[in-house]
């Protein structure tokens, strides 16, 4: 298994630069069930901002590439069911993708809730505003 940073992904799945894109897709073909790429949760949170603020994508297609991410055989996501709790809370609120990996990873921790000032989401099950 091998770790992948966020600009892997970003050129893998954006096709943005000729050279790297190609060169991350050749690296992305070369990986299996049995030599997997490591994504961390980190590189997850990097590359949701990157595709959000660099790339400009809708809530929308930011959580279809995620999706399709999460179902490539050859990538190993770091805490799996953490991102695809996030990932489903996210589709089913009008939280971002980050704020529900953050109430999601408080959760798998033990945490009876995530205290936070953001009124949106405020509005996810286990999720209080401070006051």
């Amino acid at each position: 298994m091998i770790g992948l940073d966020t600009n892997v992904l970003v050129r893998y799945f954006m096709q943005d630069d000729a050279r790297q894109s190609a060169q991350a897709k050749a690296l992305v073909n070369s990986l299996s069930v049995s030599n997997r790429g490591f994504v961390s949760l980190v590189v997850v949170s990097e590359f949701v901002w990157v595709l959000s603020y660099v790339f400009q994508l809708s809530r929308n297609d930011v959580n279809e590439i995620l999706g399709r991410l999460s179902r490539m055989p050859e990538f190993k996501l770091e805490k799996i069911v953490v991102f695809l709790r996030a990932l489903r809370l996210c589709n089913t609120s009008s939280a971002d993708f980050i704020d529900c990996l953050i109430f999601s990873v408080a959760k798998r921790a033990g945490c009876s809730h995530t205290a936070t000032f953001d009124r949106k989401a405020t509005k996810v099950a286990g999720v209080l505003r401070v006051d």
